[in-house]
């Protein structure tokens, strides 16, 4: 068993699952998306993101570029989020949950397809 790659694996895999955590539930709900699950979604994903640096094959910069994708719309969902809680004299409305969940559900995608591409590499291995 290589360490590294439960590593790798561990944290893909929890990275997809605080996101869906987060995702889940009425859209326009705020009470129903922990800010907290917000912030290890973008801290896990962000560890996820570092870990996939070093693999220089085809599938690693696929790896890489699903991770940067989860990142991006993560971190603005984040941003999004601190705007309307802490800037925005109207707070968390459904309208701004709604955008902070929709940039969330865009990372989910892209965490999905990182999950099935380390479920296609793994299943792809060939022991030499």
């Amino acid at each position: 068993m290589n360490l590294e790659k439960v590593v790798f694996g561990f944290f893909v895999l929890l990275a997809a699952t605080l996101n869906f955590g987060f995702f889940i539930g009425d859209i326009d709900d705020p009470t129903l998306h922990n800010p907290f699950e917000l912030f290890a979604a973008v801290v896990v994903n962000l560890i996820a993101t570092v870990l996939k640096f070093g693999d220089r094959t085809q599938i690693g910069a696929v790896h890489l570029a699903t991770s940067l994708v989860a990142d991006l719309q993560l971190i603005g969902a984040a941003l999004f989020f601190g705007y309307a809680e802490y800037v925005s004299s109207a707070g968390m409305t459904p309208a701004w949950t709604a955008s902070v969940v929709s940039l969330s559900g865009g990372a989910l995608l892209a965490n999905i397809v990182s999950v099935v591409l380390l479920v296609v590499e793994t299943v792809s291995f060939h022991r030499g």
